[in-house]
């Protein structure tokens, strides 16, 4: 059975050979942050293959949040960069939920969230919380919580 961590290897490996300097850097470091988390308890260990889908997701977002901020900036180049490695850090995610879909979770939580007695925007954390792990690496929180806040006002 072959890990999320060793296909990451072979694709390094195989992006040096074919001199990919950006899938290189980016499998590079991505690989430091998944090796960083295996010794950063008391004793090192190897992540499972979800545990290493989390820090890809992690390294994916602070690219996108580094492009967002490259580009707020004038920094075009280095946004293009970040940009580029987030959407190829993607590439090993599981497919995110499309808008359509996120709204029907959404939606269908809020009315449980009602049936529960949760109304207005105190019923927010009842939402997320029947929310979060149907889309739990589907769909990143921040775009959750503003579907569900929508929800909530309407």
């Amino acid at each position: 059975m072959t890990t999320l961590k060793s296909k990451l290897h072979e694709d390094l490996n195989a992006a040096i050979k074919e001199r990919d300097e950006l899938r290189s850097a980016t499998l590079r470091l991505t690989l430091a942050a998944i090796t960083k988390e295996e010794v950063a308890g008391k004793e090192k260990r190897e992540l499972s293959d979800d545990e290493v889908l989390k820090v890809i997701t992690k390294e994916a977002k602070k690219r996108r949040e580094a492009a967002d901020a490259f580009a707020q900036g004038g920094r075009a180049e280095s946004a293009e960069r970040e940009k580029a490695e987030g959407e190829l850090l993607a590439t090993y995610l599981p497919k995110q939920l499309s808008d359509e879909e996120l709204e029907g979770i959404v939606a269908q939580a809020v009315s449980e969230a009602k049936a529960g007695g949760a109304e207005g925007p105190r019923a927010m954390g009842a939402v997320m919380k029947i929310v979060n792990p149907k889309v739990a690496g589907l769909a990143e929180g921040g775009r959750v919580a503003a579907v569900v806040k929508t929800h909530l006002a309407g």
